[in-house]
């Protein structure tokens, strides 16, 4: 019916209707030539009627087809009008079957992996409703917390280690957002980090731990968990000086599976007891540099391994990573 409509008025399929005059349209030109036609024959037969060369009942019909004439001009000028309105209706209406027909083709927003399908082939889709859930792989986001007292500690663009579940080598982050405020009930400060997947290797919800480096040049003392001797509420270590061991008070830090972080008490070159009732030495040496994190859950950071009466003991600190967080994409 387009189509019919655009070729009655004389227009090609590239034309646009608005540029249609509607007195040049084939069928307004054909009934103006028949009313200037009409025209030219009144005035033709008013001069002869002068003259008494016609008769009166001619001169008559000659006005009454001039009338038809311009009858038919308005019907014909109408005509076009409302032909270009029909081609406009049915523009506007081919334009919105065009649109529901290209929302029937899904395309993801974005780059990414089918998570889960919603909706099986054949079935009603309302507007509106999930097709499928997408996860995009490239960057992933990691979303964690920091306790209150360590809040202040945290920046935009800081440098995270993250050790992931099953996963063998810790993947660098970098902090994106901190939530504005510290959660009234855990008291904790909640951040994101995004991760770098280009292999894709990672999935989504993935379980992983942080380690928040805040000074990348701190030193810290690490001793042997066996080193240290509670009693009473304090905790000591057995420090060896001029061959004799003496009890010393210390104060610990971080902790990780086997080492423990001294804070105050002990000073570079101290020779403590590894282990009591073996009677075995070592040396402490201060290591750099230092990853420092804070939790109140578990340590990763790998201790020094024993060393036999007198020799050195070196080895990285127990980084103390944030709480446990989770990796997830964005969907």
């Amino acid at each position: 019916q387009l189509l019919q409509a655009r070729a009655a008025l004389g227009l090609k399929p590239a034309d646009p209707v608005e540029s249609l005059d509607p007195e040049k349209a084939p069928p307004v030109r054909e009934a103006k030539a028949v009313l200037d036609e009409a025209r030219a024959r009144v005035e033709r037969l008013r001069q002869l009627r002068v003259r008494n060369a016609v008769t009166q009942e001619e001169f008559d019909q000659a006005i009454a087809a001039e009338g038809v004439a311009d009858a038919r001009y308005g019907s014909a000028v109408n005509g076009v009008r409302e032909k270009i309105a029909q081609i406009n209706v049915r523009s506007a209406e081919l334009s919105l079957a065009q649109q529901r027909l290209a929302d029937t083709i899904v395309r993801a927003p974005f780059d990414g992996l089918v998570q889960e399908r919603h909706v099986a082939r054949g079935s009603f889709v309302q507007i509106g409703s999930p097709v499928v859930t997408l996860v995009r792989t490239g960057v992933l986001r990691f979303r964690g917390v920091m306790p209150e007292r360590h809040a202040h500690r945290l920046a935009l663009g800081q440098t995270l280690r993250l050790k992931i579940e099953g996963a063998t080598e810790p993947r660098e982050a970098v902090v994106t957002r901190i939530s504005p405020a510290v959660d009234e009930l855990t008291r904790s400060l909640a951040f994101e980090a995004t991760v770098d997947n280009p292999q894709g290797d990672l999935r989504t919800g993935l379980f992983a731990e942080a380690e928040v480096i805040v000074d990348p040049t701190a030193q810290a003392l690490v001793v042997p968990e066996s080193a240290i001797v509670e009693f009473a509420g304090a905790e000591k270590v057995w420090k060896v000086v001029d061959g004799v061991a003496h009890e010393q008070v210390v104060q610990s830090a971080r902790r990780s599976a086997d080492a423990v972080e001294i804070a105050s008490g002990l000073a570079p070159g101290d020779q403590i007891l590894l282990d009591g009732a073996q009677g075995r030495v070592a040396r402490i040496e201060p290591i750099s540099p230092a990853a420092a994190g804070y939790t109140a859950m578990t340590h990763s950071a790998a201790p020094p391994e024993p060393l036999a009466a007198g020799a050195a003991a070196t080895g990285a600190p127990p980084s103390e990573p944030a709480p446990r967080g989770d990796a997830a994409g964005e969907r």
